[in-house]
């Protein structure tokens, strides 16, 4: 077992090193200049749970140090619970548990896609690093809100569900925010499928975050220190009011 997680770690650290070997000095220079202006590595690191509203449509309760996931779907009232390493865990649908093989297996799979899809749009800058990201360099240009940025491309090798995408992210000189995405389908289309901005960042706990998308906005962004493991194994909604929330503390981080 010793053994199978020594080369699993190797094997991991291999990707990132060829991945960053890819990459631009340049920038990389600059993806460790977001890092540390959120709140740096370490920040993120110890950051445990985030919750976040999904453009109304379901809202994510997402334990980073477990891979505990939990997606309420408030139209339809379901709720998956699931840990994203392993894939496995229950669903609550048509007013009841699903326990068919089949049903659940479905579910996971969806569930997980949401989180990956979700979580990406809230916590980008801090995964330009990630493991099969290969960032370019591509100079300098101003944001749709006349900004003078560093501009950067994103692409995936074998990494998520759509390792053909492509993204191009402007980084502000002063501030080294992310402050606006540009999302490509596929890594040779020559026009985005879109361009929004990430702005409106605020502090939760240790780190910052955006929520702000244009016309459409992620919200009820919340950063917890600790939550009671019911919040990932109860189909009941949870109630967040007892847990311990970095968002009243005092000691926010200054940006």
């Amino acid at each position: 077992m010793k053994k199978l997680l020594i080369i699993c770690l190797c094997s991991l650290s291999i990707l990132r090193l060829q991945a960053q070997e890819a990459s631009d000095p340049k920038a990389i220079e600059i993806a460790d200049k977001v890092m540390e202006a959120m709140g740096g590595k370490k920040a993120w690191d110890e950051t445990r749970h985030i919750t976040w509203n999904f453009f109304g449509a379901r809202t994510l309760t997402w334990d980073k140090w477990t891979g505990n996931v939990r997606i309420d779907f408030p139209k339809d009232k379901s709720v998956i619970l699931m840990n994203i390493n392993t894939d496995t865990g229950k669903v609550f649908k048509y007013g009841a548990e699903q326990t068919a093989a089949d049903s659940v297996k479905k579910y996971m799979k969806a569930g997980k896609g949401a989180w990956i899809n979700d979580s990406y749009w809230l916590t980008m800058p801090f995964k330009l690093k990630d493991n099969g990201v290969t960032l370019k360099y591509l100079g300098e240009a101003k944001t749709e809100a006349g900004k003078d940025a560093y501009l950067l491309q994103m692409t995936f090798k074998e990494v998520g569900n759509t390792p053909n995408n492509m993204y191009k992210i402007l980084v502000e000189k002063e501030s080294n925010l992310m402050t606006q995405w540009s999302y490509y389908p596929k890594s040779t289309d020559e026009k985005p499928g879109f361009t929004r901005p990430w702005t409106e960042y605020k502090p939760y706990g240790k780190i910052i975050l955006s929520g702000e998308r244009g016309d459409r906005d992620l919200t009820e962004i919340k950063v917890f220190e600790a939550l009671p493991e019911s919040i990932y194994t109860d189909f009941k909604k949870p109630d967040f009011s007892k847990a311990k929330d970095f968002n009243k503390k005092k000691d926010k981080i200054a940006f």
